[in-house]
């Protein structure tokens, strides 16, 4: 089953295609910061991610997600970011990643989860709040950038997907897709 991360900086785009993918027969696999966000502002934690826990939480989640598509046999299967975005969330907010989400990162390299290149979604010059995106567009602009730097330290490649209308996004990543798997 091939498994390809589509990552990038808040708001950049990346539910969008990923919805489409999924409406296009793909399996996909959630993303985890969100879900644990929604849930602790439920909870009545209005900005969870400062937290002592959060990326353990965040971890936890998307091992269980990846775990659960890994019995999912029907094909490519796309997951809204990685354990690598948690790491990169970690160095954004200055905070010392823990040493389980390092050693999980070795793992996934190591055992290549993944495919080697990361679907890379830039962002589309804008951002839109939502409760649980509370971040400016200059800071996501920022966060971009060490989520960039963070998966080329890991050792992925970076496909970029541009700033373009959705129908050319999903393409784009549907044709790397298809052209990889037609090489095998």
């Amino acid at each position: 089953m091939p498994a390809y991360i589509l990552t990038g900086a808040p708001g950049s785009g990346k539910t969008a295609i990923l919805r489409q993918l999924e409406i296009d027969g793909h399996a996909v696999v959630e993303e985890a910061a969100t879900d644990v966000i929604a849930l602790q502002q439920a909870l009545g934690q209005p900005e969870p991610w400062r937290e002592s826990g959060f990326a353990d939480a965040v971890l936890d989640l998307q091992r269980k997600r990846r775990l659960t598509a890994k019995a999912d046999l029907r094909g490519v299967v796309f997951f809204d970011r990685s354990p690598v975005c948690t790491l990169a969330l970690c160095r954004y907010l200055d905070l010392t990643a823990p040493r389980h989400l390092l050693e999980e990162i070795e793992r996934m390299m190591a055992e290549r989860w993944y495919e080697s290149t990361a679907f890379f979604v830039r962002h589309q010059g804008f951002i839109q709040a939502t409760a649980a995106r509370r971040i400016s567009f200059e800071d996501a602009l920022a966060f971009e950038k060490v989520h960039e730097l963070t998966y080329r330290e890991v050792g992925f490649d970076l496909f970029e997907v541009p700033a373009d209308p959705l129908p050319a996004r999903v393409a784009a990543v549907q044709q790397y897709v298809d052209r990889l798997g037609s090489l095998r």
